[in-house]
């Protein structure tokens, strides 16, 4: 390979300690051209001279934009460049935000965090277009091992889309719940739910996160309806990993308070462990009664509405206790489901997200 027009942009970006996402090298006939206001690194400029030359022996890829994509050699820290064959672009260096925030508004940095994302579960039933439109809410962040993303009990303000690193999941005690990685989520529970934030995210690995606030994060929602059943499935697979010890104490009945498990997640547990029975609450209005067959939802009544509106209204409930007791009668296991649970609950979280807007 022989190149006298090209530029070499970084897509990829795991503890650089010389450069970060969006640098951009230019090589015009002999020169060759480093990001402004950064010094040289000789293992990256080697790798570049012999990729150009094409003696660059390790394995690349082409990406969803036609880009030849290849890795450093490394140091302390790894990168992989895009490079851009025939074009003498100029790019801005990223817009330094508060808290090392990095903007990605800008056309260049959506276009390489367009390429990087297009491979992640998040965004598989998106084109390449809605991906470049969605991309434009997000806002970037750097982490150091140790540091904490966000603490249980904190308000749900953001979406978090781990970019690169590791995090863990903490509960109570310091227990360790899980590991996220690379194209994973988290968040999304507090948003969707308006609780505080249900475990403490902690970075064990220097980790880059990409983050979208709750108000945004549900204008997604309503823009791409496709996310809408992403989320579902993502919510019944992490309640389904969690609530284990709860799935057992609901096989032999259980009762408690909403204060300690508000209704989305009560229902999503119900749901997501298949569990047969009625639901028994008594809230602010009255008492409360839900079916469920096999985590379906058969039935609802609450405050003289029946089905879907008063699954709506008992959603709502911020206070209240709640009794499940196992079992159902012959003709409640004939009856026909409400409707589709994920739907069921994704339109009632749309409702009172609605609600609030207009209260605002």
């Amino acid at each position: 390979m022989s190149l006298s027009e090209a530029s070499f942009i970084i897509v990829e970006d795991n503890n650089c300690p010389h450069y970060e996402l969006g640098s951009q090298f230019r090589l015009s006939g002999d020169t060759f051209l480093l990001p402004p206001g950064k010094a040289t690194c000789l293992i990256l400029a080697e790798d570049i001279n012999k990729f150009v030359r094409g003696e660059y022996t390790k394995k690349s890829y082409v990406d969803n934009y036609g880009r030849e994509v290849f890795g450093c050699s490394g140091c302390t820290g790894l990168i992989s460049l895009a490079c851009e064959k025939g074009k003498n672009l100029s790019r801005p260096e990223p817009v330094r935000e508060k808290n090392d925030r990095i903007g990605v508004k800008d056309d260049s940095n959506i276009d390489t965090i367009a390429s990087l994302l297009s491979d992640f579960s998040f965004f598989k039933t998106l084109d390449e277009n809605e991906i470049r439109e969605l991309v434009s809410f997000l806002k970037l962040k750097k982490f150091v091992t140790d540091e904490f993303v966000i603490k249980k009990g904190e308000p749900g303000t953001n979406l978090f889309i781990i970019l690169f690193g590791k995090v863990e999941v903490v509960g109570d005690d310091n227990i360790s719940i899980a590991f996220l990685g690379k194209g994973e989520v988290f968040g999304e529970m507090s948003l969707l739910s308006g609780d505080p934030v249900g475990a403490t995210i902690k970075v064990v690995q220097a980790t880059t996160i990409l983050y979208i606030n709750g108000r945004e994060f549900r204008n997604v929602l309503t823009k791409f309806p496709s996310l809408q059943m992403y989320f579902a499935r993502l919510l019944a697979k992490r309640l389904a990993r969690t609530n284990v010890e709860r799935s057992e104490e609901f096989g032999s009945g259980m009762a408690g308070k909403l204060s300690d498990m508000p209704p989305p997640e009560l229902f999503q547990t119900l749901n997501s462990n298949q569990k047969t029975g009625i639901l028994t609450l008594q809230l602010t209005k009255g008492s409360a009664d839900l079916s469920f067959r096999d985590g379906c939802l058969i039935s609802a009544k609450y405050n003289n509405v029946e089905s879907e509106e008063a699954f709506y209204e008992i959603l709502k409930e911020k206070e209240g206790r709640f009794r499940f007791k196992p079992g159902l009668s012959l003709e409640e296991m004939k009856a026909n489901e409400l409707g589709d649970f994920m739907w069921l609950l994704m339109e009632g979280v749309r409702r009172m997200d609605e609600e609030m807007s207009c209260e605002l």
